[in-house]
C-alpha cells in the first residue's frame, strides 16, 4: 500500500464533520482529533517544525530550505521571472473538516482494485450501486484502484485526500535530503465547508509569501478564478385583514415576496448557468401574510455585474416601494467573498508553474472558474495568494464519493515538482 493511502485510510475513519449549529471553533471535537494526530505525525518527520494552535485548531508546520549558494527562490539571472521566496517560501494547505451535508461518521472505505468499468456495488445488503450512467467520469478511471465509501456515509476525499497528499509529500522531502526544495510551509485548516476556515489563519504564522490550497477534484484541476459572493435578506412588511373583508386593504406579504422576485431575470439561476455566468438564488423563504422573508446568493465572476446585481435587488425594492408605501420592501446586502483571480494576477508565476509541472508529468492541466468560493479566495485577499489544486476525488458530499489511488499518487508528484520550481 502506499504511503499517501495509508495516510488517506487513517484520516477517513476519524468523523470530522462540521456543524453550522455549533458556537464554537473548531465546531467539532473530532477536527481537533484530527489535528492531534497530524501534529504528531508531522513532529515524527526530520526536520520539520510543527505548531499546532491548540485554542483554534489550526495546524501549522515549516521544513526549511536545504538550498545552498542562493536565496530561495530568487533567480540572479532574471529577477523579474521568478518571485522572491527570500523571505518565505511556497505554502501547501488543506482543510480537516468534511461536509456536514452527508452522514461522516463510521466511514468505512473500500479499494475496487483495478476498476474494469461498469456499475460498482456499493452496498449489497442495502442495494446501493454507484452506477456509472449516473457518473460517466467513472469510465475515465478504467484500470484505477478506487477507494469508495459502503453507500452509508461520504468518503471524506474533501479534503482528506489533499491531506494525505500534503503529509505524503512532507514525509518524503524529510526522508530525501537530496530532494532540493526551498522554505516549505504546510497549514491544516477546520471548519473550511462551513465558511470559516480561514476565520483565524494567521499568516504571519504560517509563513509562506504564496500558497496552494489543495482541494479540488480530478486531478489535473487549477483554479484561481471564483464567485464574488453575497448573500441578500429581502424582507416585505404586509398588512393582514380578515380575508372576507380584505379588498383594497389586505397586502399579502408572500404575494409582495413572489412579485418582487418575478422582476429578476427567470433564466439567471443556477439551474439554468454555468461557467462564468452568474445567477440570483433564492434559496430560503418564510413568512405569512404579515411578513415575509427571503434570502438569495448573489453570485457573479465579473466584479462590475455583481455590483450590478447588487444594484438591480436595491432598484426593485425602491420600485415596489414606490407602488405599495415607503419600507414595504427592505434589503440588506451582505459580501461574502471576492474572485481571486484580481489577487492572483500580479502572480500568475503560480499558473505558470503548476501547468508546467503538470505538463512535464503527462498531466493534462484543466483550468477553469469555481462556481463556488474557496478559503484560498479569502487568504489571497489576506495577502496569500493562493490558487486552487485538484486531489484526485470525486462527488464530493456524497455516499457515492470516490478517489483514485493513481490520482492521489501522481498529485503528490505534481506537488513535489511545483516546489521543486521554486528551488
Amino acid at each position: 500500500m502506499s504511503l499517501v493511502t495509508d495516510y488517506f485510510l487513517q484520516y477517513v475513519k476519524i468523523h470530522t464533520a462540521s456543524s453550522e449549529d455549533a458556537r464554537r471553533f473548531p465546531s467539532t471535537d473530532g477536527q481537533l482529533a484530527l489535528a492531534r494526530l497530524l501534529a504528531q505525525q508531522l513532529e515524527a518527520l526530520p526536520g520539520v517544525s510543527v505548531d499546532f494552535d491548540e485554542t483554534y485548531g489550526y495546524v501549522y508546520a515549516k521544513l526549511p530550505s536545504n538550498l545552498r549558494g542562493k536565496a530561495n527562490g530568487e533567480n540572479p539571472d532574471d529577477s523579474h521571472s521568478e518571485p522572491d521566496l527570500s523571505h518565505g517560501g511556497i505554502g501547501l494547505i488543506a482543510h480537516m473538516d468534511t461536509s456536514p451535508d452527508a452522514p461522516g461518521e463510521h466511514v468505512s472505505p473500500r479499494i475496487v482494485h483495478a476498476y474494469d468499468g461498469g456499475d460498482i456495488i456499493l452496498n449489497d445488503a442495502r442495494h446501493i450501486v454507484m452506477r456509472q450512467s449516473d457518473f460517466p467520469e467513472l469510465a475515465d478511471y478504467i484500470g484505477h484502484d478506487l477507494i469508495v465509501t459502503d453507500g452509508t456515509t461520504l468518503l471524506g476525499a474533501d479534503d482528506k485526500a489533499g491531506v494525505a497528499e500534503i503529509m505524503t509529500l512532507m514525509s518524503t522531502l524529510a526522508s530525501h535530503p537530496e530532494i532540493s526544495h526551498g522554505n516549505i510551509s504546510v497549514a491544516f485548516t477546520p471548519d473550511e465547508e462551513i465558511g470559516c476556515g480561514t476565520d483565524y489563519f494567521d499568516v504571519k504564522r504560517f509563513g509562506a509569501s504564496f500558497a496552494y490550497t489543495v482541494d479540488g477534484g480530478a486531478l489535473g484541476e487549477l483554479e484561481y478564478e471564483n464567485f464574488n459572493a453575497a448573500s441578500a435578506v429581502l424582507t416585505v412588511r404586509g398588512r393582514n385583514v380578515h380575508p372576507g373583508d380584505a379588498k383594497n386593504k389586505m397586502r399579502n406579504a408572500l404575494l409582495l415576496a413572489y412579485e418582487f422576485h418575478a422582476l429578476l431575470p427567470a433564466a439567471e439561476n443556477p439551474a439554468y448557468t454555468e461557467g462564468y455566468e452568474g445567477f440570483y438564488h433564492p434559496h430560503h423563504i418564510e413568512g405569512d401574510v404579515e411578513k415575509a422573508v427571503l434570502q438569495y446568493l448573489i453570485r457573479d465572476h465579473d466584479r462590475r455585474r455583481f455590483e450590478e446585481r447588487k444594484e438591480r435587488l436595491q432598484k426593485n425594492a425602491a420600485f415596489l416601494n414606490e407602488k405599495y408605501g415607503e419600507a414595504v420592501f427592505t434589503v440588506e446586502i451582505t459580501d461574502s467573498y471576492y474572485n481571486m483571480k484580481e489577487q492572483i494576477e500580479p502572480h500568475m508565476h503560480l499558473i505558470e508553474h503548476a501547468v508546467g509541472a503538470m505538463k512535464e508529468l503527462g498531466i493534462t492541466p484543466h483550468i477553469r472558474p469555481i462556481r463556488g468560493g474557496t478559503d484560498g479566495a479569502r487568504l489571497s485577499y489576506m495577502g496569500l495568494p493562493c490558487p486552487n489544486l485538484g486531489t484526485g476525488g470525486h462527488n464530493f458530499h456524497s455516499r457515492y464519493e470516490y478517489v483514485s489511488i493513481q490520482s492521489m499518487e501522481k498529485t503528490v508528484e505534481l506537488l513535489l515538482k511545483i516546489v521543486g520550481s521554486y528551488a
